[in-house]
């Protein structure tokens, strides 16, 4: 099986916009970077005021004063420390530091960490894909793409500048519960199934960001409607098809099954999503 590690999908990001901004929000913020591999960047915001945390898919944007944009993307080994009071000694890789009087927050080992001008911003927008989660969002976009694309719509929903912030478990389970085989070529999906599929993802990803996991069993295949045992894995959440290759499908019975796509795990059930 491929590497478990996965790049946090967008609700996650989504969530930490929102906490950055509650935290940070309205206040001057001293910006420093304790690893040093950010200094230059740090002194282009610090002391400058937070005025708004904002996420398109897997990126996340802090804009402050001046029009400048702090740009982060986790990547597979980023991560946010937050927490409120006196920020501790600096210890291990922190690249960047967040202080206010009352909150600090850590970033260690993102992919991207840079700072950026409306116009580096605008750029940067313009190649991500629509962000089911995001009210702007347009679904014209992504369904342009695949309605004229050989790939596989698994490859597509993966693919960050088609679907913003669609990670490999909101892939397979998209999937399933649209009931399309992730090999199928986008242009062999119509445009009922697209619409059914990102209608499902807007409600499952604002899911997401409102609950912090991942659900995506209906409630008639939920645990106590069929009797079964929950779901024991550190992703949390019940799910059809992610990370449950070789057990039993909820609906069908017949066996969930695996595959390496481009590197990638991808999980579905060949019954419920037929080619």
């Amino acid at each position: 099986m491929a590497d478990s590690r996965a790049v946090p999908e967008g609700h996650v990001v989504h969530r930490q916009a929102r906490r950055l901004s509650r935290a940070f929000g309205g206040a001057p913020v001293e910006v420093s970077s304790p690893q040093g591999r950010f200094s230059s960047g740090a002194a282009l915001i610090d002391g400058t005021t937070l005025r708004r945390g904002d996420a398109y898919g897997k990126h996340l944007l802090l804009g402050f004063d001046d029009d400048r944009y702090l740009h982060v993307h986790l990547g597979l080994y980023g991560k946010w420390t937050i927490g409120s009071g006196d920020a501790p000694e600096p210890r291990g890789q922190i690249r960047v530091r967040l202080v206010t009087d009352d909150h600090y927050a850590d970033l260690r080992g993102p992919t991207a960490c840079e700072v950026l001008d409306p116009d580096q911003r605008a750029g940067l927008i313009a190649r991500i894909g629509p962000d089911p989660i995001r009210k702007d969002a347009d679904p014209e976009r992504a369904w342009k793409r695949v309605s004229r694309s050989r790939a596989p719509i698994g490859g597509l929903l993966m693919d960050q500048s088609v679907f913003a912030g669609v990670g490999n478990i909101y892939r397979a389970e998209a999937l399933y519960r649209a009931g399309i085989d992730p090999y199928r070529p986008g242009r062999d999906v119509s445009r009922a199934e697209f619409d059914v599929m990102w209608d499902d993802l807007v409600e499952l990803m604002r899911d997401g960001v409102r609950r912090g996991r991942i659900d995506t069993v209906r409630e008639e295949h939920s645990p106590r409607a069929m009797g079964r045992t929950k779901r024991r894995d550190r992703h949390g959440g019940e799910v059809y098809v992610y990370r449950r290759e070789g057990q039993d499908c909820h609906v069908c019975g017949d066996e969930v099954v695996w595959a390496d796509m481009a590197g990638r795990n991808l999980f579905w059930c060949p019954t419920c999503q037929p080619r």
